[in-house]
């Protein structure tokens, strides 16, 4: 938990034991539900012990993964674990979407609109608005933490996938990546991460996976990154080197989900490679030490402390260590969801106005996004229902909590305990099961481990 003095500087994290005997006690006050963080009343920085903690990032296109954790002669203990849900294809989605309503209203036969294009000028540095999300995201809850912990120094993960080599289709010889961490090992975890470490086949997890060809190379099948998939060892074999469609005769929604995942475009390599640098500028303006790392490091620590495969783990293993002693148990996952819109009508299909939106977001001092507790009495929603609400100015909200939606909530049950901040929260056990979903080591000289598909 996090603990701030009386003049709301912060202090070391403490055990939520100890913060619950604080607040028993009267000597300390919540000062945030989600993450918890409490005030002491009759201490201050000066007359504590502060040590310090130290940040890891994990960046990702989806997901990001942060770690607050001590670290004293190379050896860690995490502390605190953060999951960023990042919303950068929604608002990819809704820039298509207005797109669209734009070109559309200029070939209508409606009142005629000038093109405007001398105004669309970009600064330099420039970057998407779903790309600017997950930066803006990631120093946010970077200043976040630095405001509840003390925060002495930042390691982040530099990600580079080479978006060349994965689409390239052949080994690249020579002068192009001959030798090198290049050498197969972006294709692997592009791989890993793009089926989510599962075999594509059958969806089993936590096993030994092979790099399948989708159509066999005795079939004509290619090297491309969108004709590679991962497949256990049983799926791996007994498709052999027939094609796919006939593999798969009898599951016809197994074998659409496949091509359609496999004809996916290199969006988040693409992402990650845009960002990467930015995110490091960005890092260095707050004042802290930055330490960047690789992946592969990243990926060699885990193997030799026996941690699992996790966004969060990734980020408590991120940069020089020798050993990781303890991580947390649970992980916080922060799912970006907006602070709401501008808009105050809701357009139809063709874009034009269909409903009229309140102008007031406040209804009996709720807003939506607003972290809540209902307590019903009786009736078929009795019970505790914890989670994001929804308002309605009739006064029956919906809550979404953990478990799913509750709607119809009388607002005389509802409590407030925290105010909206453009997340949402859960909490999820962080993975027990050690990653064994690594690919067999490659025979030297030779290319991707397909299998019995050659």
């Amino acid at each position: 938990m996090f603990v701030l003095d009386k003049d709301g500087k912060p202090l070391m994290p403490c055990h939520p034991a100890r913060a619950r005997r604080l607040l028993t006690s009267g000597r300390a006050v919540v000062v945030r539900h989600t993450p918890f963080v409490i005030r002491l009343k009759d201490r201050t920085a000066a007359e504590s012990a502060i040590a310090g903690v130290e940040a890891g990032i994990d960046p990702g296109s989806r997901h990001t993964g942060l770690s607050l954790f001590t670290w004293t002669d190379n050896v860690r203990r995490g502390l605190f674990a953060l999951q960023l849900d990042h919303r950068g294809g929604r608002i990819r989605d809704k820039l298509a979407a207005r797109a669209q309503y734009r070109r559309g209203r200029r070939s209508r036969n409606l009142r005629y609109r000038a093109p405007r294009f001398s105004n669309r000028t970009r600064s330099d540095g420039w970057l998407a608005p779903s790309l600017r999300h997950r930066l803006d995201g990631t120093l946010s809850w970077i200043t976040r933490l630095s405001r509840w912990a003390p925060l002495r120094a930042i390691h982040v993960e530099q990600v580079a996938f080479d978006a060349h080599s994965l689409a390239a289709g052949r080994p690249l010889t020579g002068v192009e990546y001959r030798q090198g961490t290049l050498a197969g090992y972006e294709v692997r975890e592009y791989l890993l991460a793009k089926w989510d470490r599962r075999c594509a086949y059958c969806g089993a997890a936590n096993v030994p996976l092979n790099i399948d060809h989708i159509q066999p190379r005795s079939r004509g099948g290619s090297d491309r990154i969108a004709n590679l998939t991962l497949a256990c060892v049983p799926c791996n074999q007994a498709k052999d080197a027939r094609p796919v469609e006939e593999f798969l005769k009898g599951k016809p929604k197994v074998l659409a989900r496949i091509l359609a995942q496999a004809m996916a475009p290199l969006r988040d390599a693409a992402a990650m490679n845009a960002t990467r640098q930015a995110l490091g500028r960005a890092l260095s303006a707050t004042g802290l030490p930055v330490r960047a790392a690789s992946g592969g490091r990243t990926k060699w620590n885990r193997a030799r402390t026996g941690a699992p495969k996790s966004h969060t783990l990734d980020a408590l293993h991120v940069g020089e260590l020798e050993t990781v002693t303890a991580w947390p148990a649970t992980v916080l996952v922060a799912a970006a969801t907006g602070r709401g819109g501008y808009a105050r009508t809701a357009p139809d299909r063709y874009g034009f106005p269909r409903l009229r939106l309140p102008r007031v977001k406040q209804v009996h001092g709720f807003a939506t996004g607003d972290l809540v507790r209902a307590v019903v009495p009786a009736g078929k929603k009795a019970g505790t229902h914890t989670g994001r609400v929804a308002v309605r100015t009739t006064g029956n909200f919906n809550i979404r909590t953990a478990h799913g939606l509750v709607q119809g909530i009388g607002h005389r049950h509802v409590r407030l305990l925290q105010r909206a901040d453009g997340y949402g929260y859960t909490r999820t056990k962080e993975t027990t099961v050690t990653d064994r979903s690594a690919f067999p080591p490659r025979p030297e000289g030779r290319g991707l481990h397909a299998g019995g598909d050659r």
